[in-house]
């Protein structure tokens, strides 16, 4: 691994995405010990990570899985390529780079100066970020390194950890970052407006951090009761509305925009309106999909619309649609007496939290849960999963979802086989390769992914 780990502010994160999106070496020609900063201050680098974050997910993690999972469609040049299955070691070069150095290898610097200093909250929420960045990371690509990465010049070419056992690190940095947050003593120094996810608002990136056990459980659930309802526990105490969502929301001006707005203003080769997804839904009248797509934009009709494609808009990391979801798969899992009554209320509240969120009028809403609200036994989890992929919309997470429960049920556009993992970078390959196992796009799978 050969990476540069500078401390960054989130302008100048949208300014290096632009640069990333075609050359892949602008975070690996240089190395720093990201461990031993001198005088970089948790606030100096808190807002850096979570826009480095919401860059990396909503951008190549975003835009690969949302074409593997035919949610949008690769209209021309690269993303034509993508769509069908042809990618290279290089194509995921700047998305590895860039969470290992302006996320990672920052909040690991993060976390050792607040644990320096006592800074007990900053402490915590250094944690749940690396957690659910080791999340991402591990679900994209399985095993990957962790425990002897992040060490700058002292480690070039670290080990790989396994992609079960990363799940259980991934556990206990939450567990540790839910001690810290619920220390008592919280420090002399605690976030405020540098916190662009929360405000520093410590009970609030608790919820967070259940979100994401809850999450790590769920991927284990197939077949397997004890985790669903591990899952179901986990639920219980996190979010209780939209207004407990863990979001990045981007700047109003340039170049402050939201990673699809920067996309889409310098490149145009993904369409959205023609999307299998998007053209499902205006089939099935869903009210979601003028909130998705523009059908009247001058771009050929053919738009994000402004939810998720303005300048100002937001990723989601969880929102609470997501977990009232994931209660309703994990209620037919356990099974039981009024397991599918339970299923039922909690599908209900996941459509509807879904649409009063994407600012979906009540009567619509409305309408929708008459014709597509209710559970049936014998279909019950295909139900959940088919409207729980269109609420994820661009979140990579549907990824995670369609492999985990094979809904929605879709074609390959090429081959026989749609991806179910990344590759590993070229970077890698040419400075690791001793250490990074073999890989095609469909083997090995993640090691929950059966």
């Amino acid at each position: 691994m050969k990476y540069i780990n500078k401390s960054i502010t989130i302008i100048v994160c949208a300014i290096l995405l632009l640069q990333t999106s075609c050359k892949k070496s602008t975070f690996t020609e240089a190395n720093t010990n990201p461990n031993a900063p001198n005088t970089v201050f948790p606030s100096m680098l808190l807002s850096s990570v979570e826009g480095s974050l919401a860059y990396a997910q909503g951008g190549d993690m975003s835009r690969f899985t949302s074409m593997f999972m035919q949610q949008t469609l690769g209209a021309t040049r690269q993303s034509a390529a993508y769509y069908q299955y042809v990618l290279t070691a290089q194509d995921v070069d700047a998305l590895w780079g860039n969470i290992y150095t302006a996320v990672m290898e920052n909040d690991d610097s993060l976390m050792v100066q607040s644990d320096r200093m006592g800074y007990n909250v900053y402490s915590g929420v250094s944690r749940v970020l690396m957690a659910y960045s080791l999340q991402i990371m591990v679900d994209c690509w399985g095993t990957i390194p962790y425990s002897n990465a992040l060490k700058g010049f002292y480690n070039l070419t670290p080990s790989y950890d396994v992609d079960k056992g990363l799940y259980d690190t991934i556990n206990s940095l939450c567990d540790k970052g839910i001690a810290y947050l619920n220390n008592p003593v919280q420090g002399k120094v605690t976030p405020g407006a540098e916190d662009v996810i929360y405000g520093g608002d410590a009970t609030k990136w608790i919820k967070f951090t259940h979100a994401i056990k809850a999450r790590l459980y769920m991927h284990q659930s197939k077949g397997n009761i004890a985790m669903a309802t591990n899952a179901l526990s986990e639920i219980a105490n996190s979010f209780t509305s939209n207004a407990d969502n863990a979001v990045c929301v981007f700047g109003t001006t340039e170049p402050n925009g939201s990673p699809w707005y920067q996309f889409n203003e310098n490149r145009g080769d993904i369409s959205f309106v023609y999307g299998n997804m998007v053209q499902n839904m205006f089939a099935n009248n869903d009210p979601r999909t003028l909130v998705y797509v523009d059908t009247s934009s001058a771009v050929y009709g053919d738009a994000l619309n402004t939810y998720y494609g303005s300048i100002s808009s937001p990723v989601e990391f969880i929102t609470y649609d997501e977990l009232q979801y994931m209660t309703a798969e994990a209620k037919i899992v356990v099974g039981g007496t009024g397991s599918l009554i339970a299923a039922q209320t909690a599908f209900k509240n996941a459509i509807t939290a879904n649409m009063t969120k994407l600012g979906v009028a009540t009567a619509d809403i409305d309408t929708y849960l008459v014709h597509n609200g209710t559970l049936v036994s014998t279909t019950a989890l295909s139900q959940i999963a088919n409207d729980e992929y269109i609420a994820l919309y661009l979140n990579p997470e549907v990824w995670n979802l369609w492999r985990r429960t094979g809904y929605p049920v879709l074609a390959p556009v090429s081959g026989t086989n749609i991806p179910r993992r990344f590759l590993y970078p070229q970077t890698e390959l040419s400075y690791n390769k001793a250490n990074t196992p073999t890989s095609t796009l469909y083997t090995p799978k993640v090691f929950w992914d059966k």
